[in-house]
């Protein structure tokens, strides 16, 4: 199906569910998802950047990169933003175990030992002056009682029940696959900025040679004031980017240890000392348009609110109704706490209990009407949430294609700029050209060589957020 197809078929669910919460007692459908389809992303027509196949839950693993490997899974069993969405998690289920007792008849047991004295006043020709008898009273006794569920309440609620359930299940999804991503692009970046580092460094180098080329050539009456300050003009100027790089690289590793459950000062020593950005070596498998609807935890946590506040609707219809209860009482009452067991002092009781709030109607209605508008908002806003999952699909892959053909423009120009550079040296130490020739050459082919080590590491930023975007990082079993 296409896009528009499967965004109008998951509308049509969720409104079915909608509707659905109107009636009192039914199960209200869920907004069900596709698993599979054939409608295709505008981004991933060229079969070298993206492949057909279903996109991969450890997507991190096709960089065969063992540190980033060994990172992203201590950052699975380390990282506090998780461990936090884990105890949401079971604080929710915990929730869901309470809504469902509903289904069950409550207990209580008692046990009682009193002693009284009435007032003389009310005894009945007692004489005047005696004060009236104590009496001892012991009790045991079991009571029941169970709501009959006609109207559908206590169903409805642990259907709500359920949802939260999932939705809080979809809400760690998230927390995982943008712990999977950050940590992948926190490591990427500490790469990154070390490949940039190296550059300048080596164009540094370079430079330094040129100036003091040129300082030579002055001493020996054979050059100009103007090529020595020239020259070490653009010195300065590659050293002064890295203080920056290197702050670059120092942030993204403080981030990178923080992500996984560490200090700053405990940053993995293995990702300090990558000298590149991870890099893909085939196709990125991004699979279809249905596919990724299922398998995003957003869109599976706006629809699992949706089953929720349309569950919630039903449970404020239900209210409009009388709640009916059967309960029952067995115990024994005696005067001694050794005729507790004697026949004659059995008690029990059994009866249905009708309860209708009827006065507070107009009350039970205004909460129906608010439930619908939150099943209207939860309605809205997984639309959105389909669309937006759609969006940034597309805007990674777009990002991703066109900086890959960035690159490939970026590493022909800097093969250009190298050969212009040694070209140029030549024919400075043949005399044919000045020396501003060569400095400007070089300075050319230090501008390439930054601009290819930063597509360098956008090309892998656009990966990972690709990645993010299909929702890589999480696994439905777990």
């Amino acid at each position: 199906m296409t896009r528009t197809k499967t965004l109008s078929f998951l509308t049509a669910a969720a409104a079915g569910a909608l509707l659905a919460a109107c009636a009192v007692g039914p199960k209200a459908p869920e907004a069900a998802l596709p698993t599979s389809g054939t409608g295709g992303f505008v981004g991933a027509a060229n079969p070298a950047v993206t492949a057909a196949a279903p996109a991969r839950d450890d997507w991190w693993r096709l960089y065969d990169d063992p540190t980033l490997d060994g990172l992203i899974r201590q950052a699975f069993a380390e990282n506090n933003e998780l461990e936090a969405a884990f105890a949401n998690l079971r604080a929710v289920r915990a929730s869901l175990s309470e809504a469902r007792v509903g289904r069950f008849p409550s207990t209580t047991t008692s046990a009682q030992a009193q002693r009284s004295r009435a007032s003389a006043a009310t005894v009945t020709g007692l004489p005047a002056g005696e004060d009236a008898p104590e009496i001892d009273t012991y009790d045991v006794g079991l009571s029941a009682s169970y709501e009959v569920d006609l109207f559908g309440r206590v169903e409805s609620t642990i259907r709500a029940a359920r949802a939260d359930a999932r939705a809080a299940e979809a809400a760690l999804a998230t927390v995982q696959v943008s712990v999977a991503a950050e940590t992948a692009r926190a490591y990427a970046d500490v790469c990154s900025a070390n490949a940039q580092i190296a550059v300048a460094e080596r164009t540094l180098e370079l430079q330094r040679n040129t100036a003091n080329l040129t300082q030579t050539l002055l001493d020996g009456g054979a050059g100009t004031g103007l090529d020595v300050a020239s020259a070490r003009a653009a010195l300065a100027q590659t050293a002064a980017t890295l203080p920056t790089l290197r702050a670059s690289r120092n942030e993204a590793l403080f981030r990178l240890a923080t992500l996984t459950g560490r200090t700053p000062a405990e940053a993995d020593r293995a990702a300090a000392a990558c000298v590149r950005p991870p890099q893909l070596s085939r196709p990125i498998p991004v699979g279809d348009g249905a596919a990724l609807l299922a398998r995003r935890p957003d869109v599976r946590q706006a629809e699992a609110n949706l089953a929720a506040a349309a569950a919630r609707v039903n449970v404020a219809t239900a209210n409009l109704y009388p709640q009916i209860s059967l309960g029952g009482s067995f115990g024994s009452t005696a005067l001694e706490s050794s005729e507790l067991g004697d026949d004659q002092n059995y008690r029990f009781s059994f009866g249905p209990l009708i309860s209708w709030s009827f006065p507070n109607v107009f009350a039970a209605r205004a909460q129906i009407q608010a439930a619908g508008a939150r099943s209207d908002a939860a309605l809205a806003t997984f639309d959105q949430t389909v669309l937006t999952a759609l969006q940034e699909t597309e805007t990674a892959l777009s990002n991703y294609a066109n900086e890959l053909d960035r690159r490939a423009a970026l590493t022909e120009a800097r093969d250009q700029a190298a050969r212009a550079a040694t070209l140029s040296r030549q024919r400075f130490n043949a005399g044919a050209d000045s020396f501003l020739v060569v400095l400007d050459a070089e300075r050319t082919q230090a501008a390439a060589d930054a601009a290819l080590a930063q597509s360098d590491a956008l090309v892998t930023t656009y990966q990972i957020a690709l990645f993010r975007a299909l929702a890589g990082g999480w696994q439905a079993e777990s």
